[in-house]
């Protein structure tokens, strides 16, 4: 019997076309949906509203759009890296370019109340829940 050897690299490739056809295919529903070096994010319940903290290093204030409609929240942004003209590149490792990444929240976001604060590479954001999408006590007559 032979042994047949397969290249490693037709494995690497059919994984990466797998990967990018579940990108465009509905097996996430609309819980995420991204493109671009997005960053990493947490999202977690404080009371009845949510937050979203998202790392966000060397990426400009000015250069971040974050938008809230219903139980959505998008964040969109460009990050770059510059160099001096007369630099020699040997290694790149940190990515730069555009990222756009879009939640699907399981309630409904006052828009009027997000709070969105900046510092050291953190984005946090506070984001309360409408006041239509909270439960009420009610009363039996």
């Amino acid at each position: 019997m032979a042994t047949r050897f397969t290249n490693p690299f037709d494995a690497l490739l059919e994984l990466q076309n797998a990967l990018e056809q579940s990108r465009f295919s509905d097996w996430l529903g609309l819980s995420t949906t991204a493109y671009g070096a997005f960053p990493p994010v947490n999202i977690f319940q404080q009371g009845d509203d949510l937050v979203l903290i998202a790392e966000l290093p060397g990426i400009k204030k000015e250069d971040m759009q974050i938008t809230v409609k219903g139980d959505q929240v998008r964040i969109a942004g460009s990050k770059k890296v510059e160099y001096d003209e007369k630099a020699s590149l040997h290694r790149r490792e940190r990515v730069e370019g555009d990222f756009d990444r879009t939640f699907t929240l399981p309630v409904q976001i006052n828009a009027d109340e997000v709070k969105a604060e900046y510092r050291d590479g953190l984005l946090a954001l506070h984001l309360p829940r409408a006041e239509q999408d909270k439960p009420r006590a009610i009363e039996i007559g």
